[in-house]
């Protein structure tokens, strides 16, 4: 059932600005920036979202917007059919383990029932749609960096299957949807992401070590910290799809967005700890099923195509990330708890 938050004036009218656009999953890290983005820009925004990972308070900047709206739904579900839009971005999907492990049949539906319901959604209004893919697409890959013409190396069956094989099935049906009926689709393979607005127990590498450094607890790294991951400010990914939708020319393929910029695990734990002046120590877990050892993007294509390539440095990105964090936590009255671990941890060190 989908219920409006916030409904403006002539909502089911077409905008005389830029456009309207939809944000499936507008309430998440990811979505919430976009949505800025795009109001900034002179769009008329409607937001759908269940809420399931989105948070309401990453709207709150925008929800008094006169062109931005906000209805309650779930895109597995049929959309109101009274929607009119020029532009779609599909983002409604958990995207950390901890979040997309928790229900994995609703995860693979929200991104097959969930793209096709979007999909029609475009068909009906002509209107260019936009998909939020992932390098985990890639697995455990083979071949380092990976360029998107790589197929991948992918566990069909494990655990973190329901997220992987849920979005090569979403880029199926995005580019079936386009050679069929001749719908503008685009699609961005997303790697590693960071910044303001993620939540802090959804369990990826970044606000987790930022969250525990800040609490004075042990940073925990699974395996021997030297598997890789490259770390893409959230900003300049938001402007890798602004770039993406807009290019005169659809790319008839998915395109790497991502900080091609290569860091080991024990790296981003050790300048995580240096830069909060945390007294966390490292401590080693068992390395997660399917886990990839390395995650790099090409984005030779983003750069060709799109100009694009990012702009922001991880110590800056970082810094923007854990004062984030820093005053989230504090808000929630995490400080107590955190004082309470970091005497405990100057106790035992003394």
């Amino acid at each position: 059932m989908s219920r409006v938050v916030k409904l403006n004036p002539g909502v089911n009218r077409r905008s005389a600005g830029r456009g309207r656009a939809l944000v499936a999953g507008g309430a998440g890290f990811l979505g919430s920036h976009l949505c800025e983005r795009l109001l900034r820009d002179g769009y008329e925004v409607v937001v759908l979202d269940n809420f399931h990972t989105g948070k309401r308070y990453n709207l709150s900047g925008i929800q008094r917007d006169p062109s931005f709206t906000c209805i309650k739904h779930d895109i597995v579900d049929a959309l109101p059919m009274d929607l009119e839009v020029n532009e779609i971005y599909n983002l409604a999907c958990p995207a950390s383990p901890p979040h997309y492990q928790a229900d994995p049949i609703h995860t693979f539906k929200t991104s097959v029932l969930g793209s096709i319901n979007l999909l029609e959604l475009a068909r009906r209004n002509n209107a260019k749609i936009f998909q939020a893919s992932t390098s985990e697409v890639y697995g455990d890959p083979l071949v380092h960096p990976q360029p998107e013409a790589y197929f991948g190396n992918v566990n069909t069956h494990g655990p973190r299957s329901c997220y992987d094989e849920g979005k090569r099935s979403a880029e199926t049906l995005f580019f079936d949807y386009s050679r069929t009926y001749g719908i503008e689709v685009r699609v961005a393979r997303i790697f590693n992401t960071y910044g303001p607005r993620m939540q802090p127990d959804d369990g990826r590498v970044v606000s987790n070590f930022i969250v525990q450094a800040l609490r004075g607890e042990d940073i925990t790294v699974y395996g021997s910290g030297q598997q890789t991951r490259s770390f893409c400010f959230v900003d300049d990914l938001i402007e890798g799809f602004i770039r993406l939708v807009n290019v005169p020319a659809a790319p008839q393929h998915p395109v790497n967005l991502g900080n091609p910029v290569e860091f080991t695990i024990m790296e981003l734990a050790e300048m995580v700890i240096d830069y909060t002046n945390s007294r966390s120590r490292i401590v080693h877990r068992p390395l997660p099923i399917d886990d990839p050892r390395q995650r790099k993007p090409d984005i030779s294509v983003a750069r060709q195509h799109l100009g694009w390539e990012p702009k922001v440095a991880l110590a800056e990105g970082l810094a923007h990330t854990t004062a984030y964090f820093d005053a989230l936590l504090g808000s929630r009255q995490f400080v107590a708890a955190r004082s309470r671990g970091r005497a405990a941890k100057e106790a035992v060190m003394s």
